[in-house]
């Protein structure tokens, strides 16, 4: 029997307070790869507030004041926008009076753009003016570096004297110098050019800017976020912005094309595309797709495999690419500070100051209990998508290490359940996806004793055996490839008529460490039917107990049904709404056909994007009620962009067009496909199927959906099943 609650000092130190920022600071995101930068609606980085505001690279913050000011005061803000492609901020000001009197408000048109790439963040800024009579004014920046780790900032008190900041001065570049306790030299250099004189005052720029009527002054700088002894290419503004287009056009030619007949459907479609790319990180195995912005800006082990699933389809890439990543990090011996075992796929690794010297312990955390079998699944599923023998041929090893895992360190008891007890001293005590410490529960509202057998990894263990058995026969070794069928038999019977409950009309959400059941309605239940380990019979039920009231809200399914003790819709685990975990039973429900159910989730998702900035699906928003003429309600430090959010409308899509994409039949099916109402037409291009591509439209005929097959390979065929 659990206790009161009362969390320990270890999980509060890892929850992410709800005002670690302010919600009115409304901050502006640039990111690309390992770089991002949190700016206020000026452009400018304010070290006051919640102090969350900065340029950031590998988990450290390498600026925390950046402030432009004209003749000493704040210019007026007239607009801004992050672009299309995600990769700039452009922020149009105009200045107040100036000079006494001399220069009248609204007469300086200054435009602010402001660009990161990996390592280096840049600005242009244009002034020009529109009096009729020559004008001079101070044009200011100052600068400021603090190289506080992301934990630091995030909340966590650090209890070891912090080192000096230095600040060096030369001609016309500043550097703000830090000697870390974990050895490592970071440094933060700014190197100036501009057509307008300037001078240095400490940390501060200052223009002295002389224009006559209709005369422009450009001032551009560029910033290099340095580690150790790392040399910076020099980079001008005109540069990067080339760089990053060709780079943002080779990276899209990892992607089919998705263009629909709806204009704001469009631009929910490109605004995830923009996100994806920002957060795909070249590692020594490819791309990668980092978590999320500003928490987890890191590569997970979980967050990357359910990111690369949703993607597969339009982009198996991104999948092989993610398998690669994470078979080198994965565990080969058993470490219990880290939560590690051999064979166990990694949770999170950072690069920050505190995971050097270990004051957190995620320099290569392995405290997650899902991440082994999703790898072996996304395995699976990538070489059906792609019948890439050789990838499969060399991540063999780690699928069998993996397998191992599972059944020798996995199942910690030995009843077949795959369960988790953390053995780090200061590691996550939950340790499914839903991670936080109060998220695992008994019908009274009391917290599970681990072991925890959660329900959602039953059945992704049982969809890791399937798919690793189909891998099996490809390696051609058959004996292994029926034990395994077997095992997934044998596991889904033994699931079903111990997890599901009558009453409930859904899976437990877990079992605790005597058996005891979690009976609480929680939307890890719909995982089940993502990895199809429900019956039909259950999964018919199941459908109707995820769509009822108490658990869809108008926007999405709740992760814990309004009735229960814990439920709390402003939580983060406990009532909340994550689209990606939507995305994933939407796909579930439309393996057992049920499309109306698809269509509810697909219609909550998209309307909730339409009253959300951007269009840009945050990690998570609150589970509150639909209410008419009102958009969902914001949570205060979700991560936007976050990468399995992002990328859950095209998982979406997937389970509205029911198609599945088999590289070793060779075939692409559309099985009883649905188009929504506010779709009616679909087009695909540059759909990669092997060496070749394909395009196709999809056309909405009332109830039904028309197909115009424009180029396939040859060897491929292409089938409709009505």
């Amino acid at each position: 029997m659990g206790n009161i609650i009362h969390p320990t000092e270890e999980e509060i130190k890892f929850h992410i307070s709800a005002d670690v920022i302010n919600i009115d600071e409304r901050n502006k995101v640039l990111n690309h790869c390992n770089t991002f930068g949190l700016f206020d609606q000026l452009g400018n980085i304010s070290p006051g507030g919640k102090m969350v505001q900065g340029v950031y690279h590998d988990g450290t913050r390498f600026l925390n004041k950046l402030n432009l000011a004209i003749d000493g005061k704040k210019p007026l803000l007239l607009s801004n926008a992050i672009k299309e492609d995600n990769e700039i901020l452009s922020v149009d000001l105009t200045n107040p009076v100036l000079s006494e009197g001399k220069v009248a408000e609204n007469t300086v048109h200054i435009s602010r753009t402001q660009l990161i790439r990996n390592k280096v963040f840049l600005e242009e800024l244009q002034c020009r003016y529109f009096g009729d009579q020559p004008c001079q004014f101070d044009l200011s920046l100052s600068f400021g570096a603090d190289f506080r780790d992301i934990f630091e900032v995030r909340g966590i008190q650090r209890e070891v004297k912090v080192p000096p900041v230095k600040l060096k001065k030369e001609g016309d570049r500043l550097s703000f110098q830090y000697m870390g306790l974990d050895n490592v030299a970071r440094e933060t250099t700014i190197v100036i050019s501009s057509t307008a004189d300037f001078y240095v005052i400490r940390d501060t720029v200052h223009f002295t800017v002389m224009l006559q009527p209709a005369e422009q002054a450009v001032i551009s700088y560029t910033i290099y976020l340095k580690t150790d002894q790392e040399k910076n290419m020099d980079i001008d503004f005109q540069l990067a912005q080339e760089t990053t287009n060709e780079e943002l056009s080779s990276t899209r030619r990892l992607f089919a094309s998705i263009y629909t007949s709806n204009t704001q459907f469009n631009h929910w479609i490109n605004r995830s595309m923009a996100d994806i790319l920002s957060l795909l990180t070249r590692t020594e195995s490819g791309y990668y797709p980092y978590a999320g912005v500003p928490w987890y800006n890191t590569a997970f082990g979980r967050d990357g495999i359910i990111t690369a699933m949703e993607l597969l389809w339009l982009a198996p890439a991104i999948g092989r690419d993610v398998l690669l990543f994470l078979a080198s990090k994965q565990a080969t011996e058993f470490i219990p500070e880290k939560d590690a075992e051999p064979g166990k796929i990694m949770h999170e690794t950072r690069n920050g100051e505190m995971a050097n010297t270990g004051e957190v312990p995620f320099k290569e955390y392995y405290g997650t209990i899902d991440a082994t079998p999703l790898f072996i699944m996304l395995a699976g599923m990538y070489y059906e998508r792609t019948a890439d023998a050789d990838t499969i041929k060399q991540l063999w090893p780690h699928i069998t290490a993996a397998l191992f895992w599972i059944d020798h360190y996995g199942d910690i008891d030995g009843d077949g359940w795959v369960e988790y007890k953390h053995k780090a001293r200061n590691g996550l005590t939950n340790q499914g996806w839903k991670d936080s410490f109060d998220s695992i529960m008994y019908e009274d509202g009391e917290l599970a004793e681990p072991t925890i057998a959660l329900c959602e990894v039953q059945g992704y263990v049982y969809a890791a055996k399937k798919h690793a058995a189909k891998l099996a026969v490809v390696r051609d070794e058959l004996s292994l490839a029926g034990q395994l069928e077997k095992e997934a038999a044998l596991l889904k019977q033994k699931f079903n008529e111990q997890f599901w409950d009558d009453q409930l009309n859904c899976f437990v959400l877990a079992l605790d460490n005597n058996k005891r059941p979690c009976r609480v309605v929680s939307s890890n239940a719909g995982h089940c039917l993502f990895t199809q380990i429900a019956t039909e019979e259950h999964a018919r039920t199941l459908a109707d107990t995820l769509l009822s009231n108490n658990m869809f809200t108008g926007w999405g399914i709740r992760t814990l049904s309004a009735v229960e003790k814990r439920y709390n819709p402003m939580s983060y685990h406990n009532g909340s709404i994550w689209p990606h975990d939507n995305a994933m039973i939407a796909y579930g429900l439309s393996l057992y056909g049920f499309e109306q159910q698809v269509l509810k989730i697909m219609q909550g998702m998209f309307d909730a994007g339409l009253f959300i900035e951007l269009q840009r699906l945050p990690e998570l928003f609150c589970g509150l009620d639909r209410r008419r003429g009102e958009g969902p309600t914001a949570y205060p430090v979700a991560c936007s962009p976050q990468a399995w959010s992002v990328a859950a409308v095209f998982m979406l899509l997937q389970a509205c067009f029911r198609v599945h994409i088999n590289a070793v039949t060779k075939t692409v099916t559309f099985e009883k496909p649905l188009l929504p109402t506010y779709l009616e037409q679909v087009y695909i291009s540059n759909l990669i199927l092997g060496d070749s591509l394909c395009h196709l439209n999809l056309t909405r005929l009332h109830t039904d959906v028309g197909f115009n097959l424009l180029q396939k390979p040859d060897d491929w065929s292409v089938i409709i099943k009505k």
